[in-house]
């Protein structure tokens, strides 16, 4: 997997930086009267040239968190200085919006971060989230990114306060991976191989079988995988890091590796990008991995359902009728509604075998998501209004987009079968929330829930806030940051 940049944290020491090669990325307050000491020693070095860009009206215009390049500063070595606009005391966002600014400038060259005035945490996962390329496909990956040093008054105390944020990072480049991977090279196999390497990290990881869901009655997650030659999977996660009587929260992936649509098959174009039908799975393994790293004082198990959709002689029809794991009959309308069908089984296994103290689904669900909220904001949909407010204030503490979105009985009409009890879809009408109902009906009365459609925001054509184009990596931030304060042990 690509790993994010691990600095290392040196001792400051202005007298070391006219020799210092690469590029030096520093932090300055255009409205404060003084620099600190390691800004005050490059202005004297560029003889005034530093406090000249500063002081220039393009240099005022900047946003907080906001960079400008200064190409080959007279009187150093360094290539270039990334001078970024920070105001003292700026807050959580603005610092990882200024780590973001320097990783998307983060090359071959080697990177020294002046962090005497800034908290180092937000900023370092700002920069090891923005510092990614998907190459592992490439025949030429290109050059190695150069090594990342931040410079401050306490080495050892920066190298701690970052070792939670970096540990993110991971979890958010092991999302990213698994969602860029293509479907020929990450099966259902290969990706079940990847998830039990992480018993290396602590988590306890068992996979279940063909035969074995068959034996637990998960015909439904069964039923969407009967067209491929990959066999379906069931991972289950266990990272148990809280009192060890208190109930998990159980964190609950699609993962269909490729979707085809099934005998409903999908238009062509645009049917590449459906390698990321498994965003959900990745997410939770994304986080399941952070939580290992971090070390989390929580108890919460991940499973993900991996499945591959595809048309043959023995796949799944339209009219078809399937039974779950719960014991509902569900009508299949349409066999590209495939991923509710895996989620389930996934989920009603999670209540009977984890007995969850609250559960979370997350799934590239449905192309309506993507019309309503369009690639900003996930939807939000739940059954408990406390779980989902803290869902809401994590995702926006770390600055990641969700919306919440309505669940009501009347909508249950649309998605009423007339040969069993419920059918996979309603029609266009309301296809997210109708989606949505259909999941609710398997989560038990006493369970607090929330289903995430991440549709439009795993994967995206244009950069966002964190990541280059492509996979995004959202929701292991947001899941970690819930974690921390809903279910982690405090103390």
């Amino acid at each position: 997997m690509s790993m994010p940049v691990n600095p290392d944290f040196i001792a400051a020491d202005p007298e070391a930086l006219a020799e210092r090669e690469g590029r030096i990325a520093l932090f300055v307050d255009p409205e404060a009267g003084r620099q600190g000491p390691l800004a005050q020693r490059v202005n004297r070095l560029t003889r005034g040239g530093l406090k000249r860009l500063i002081d220039s009206a393009g240099f005022g215009k900047l946003d907080p968190g906001q960079a400008v390049t200064l190409a080959a500063p007279a009187g150093m070595a360094a290539e270039a200085l990334v001078v970024v606009h920070l105001p003292r005391r700026a807050a959580p966002d603005v610092l990882r919006r200024a780590g973001v600014a320097i990783g998307k400038l983060h090359d071959d060259q080697p990177l020294l971060v002046l962090g005497d005035r800034a908290d180092p945490a937000p900023v370092v996962l700002g920069l090891a989230l923005r510092a990614y390329a998907y190459t592992a496909q490439k025949s030429d990956p290109g050059p190695a990114p150069g090594p990342v040093a931040v410079m401050t008054t306490d080495p050892d105390a920066a190298r701690a306060a970052c070792a939670d944020a970096l540990a993110l990072a991971e979890g958010v480049h092991f999302t990213r991976d698994l969602v860029n991977a293509p479907a020929n090279v990450l099966t259902t196999e290969t990706f079940a191989a990847q998830l039990e390497e992480m018993r290396d990290l602590g988590l306890e990881v068992e996979v279940l079988d063909e035969a074995a869901m068959d034996a637990l009655g998960m015909g439904a997650l069964l039923a969407v995988g009967r067209g491929s030659e990959c066999p379906s999977r069931l991972v289950v996660m266990r990272w148990q890091g809280g009192d060890a009587d208190a109930a998990p929260l159980a964190v609950c992936g699609k993962g269909v590796m490729f979707d085809t649509g099934g005998i409903s098959i999908k238009p062509s174009a645009g049917m590449e990008d459906m390698t990321m039908d498994m965003g959900g799975a990745a997410v939770t393994a994304g986080l399941m991995r952070a939580l290992a790293r971090r070390k989390a004082k929580a108890n919460v198990v991940g499973l993900v359902g991996l499945v591959e959709n595809m048309p043959d002689g023995r796949a799944q029809r339209p009219g078809d009728v399937v039974r779950s794991m719960k014991g509902d009959t569900i009508e299949v309308i349409n066999t590209d509604a495939e991923g509710r069908l895996v989620l389930a089984d996934v989920m009603w296994y999670a209540q009977e075998h984890i007995k969850p103290a609250a559960m979370i689904d997350l799934a590239t669900l449905t192309g309506a998501m993507i019309i309503a909220l369009g690639h900003e904001k996930a939807g939000v949909f739940a059954n408990d209004d406390a779980l989902a407010d803290a869902f809401l204030r994590a995702a926006g503490d770390v600055g990641e987009g969700a919306w919440r979105m309505p669940l009501d009985p009347a909508y249950d009409k649309l998605i009423k079968s007339r040969i069993a009890d419920i059918k996979n879809v309603g029609g266009r009408t309301a296809g997210s929330i109708t989606a949505a109902q259909f999941l609710q009906r398997f989560v038990k009365d006493d369970t607090p829930w929330i289903h995430l459609d991440i549709a439009g925001v795993a994967l995206v054509k244009e950069d966002t806030a964190y990541a280059p184009k492509g996979a995004t990596g959202w929701g292991v931030l947001s899941l970690d940051a819930l974690v921390r304060a809903r279910f982690e042990a405090q103390g």
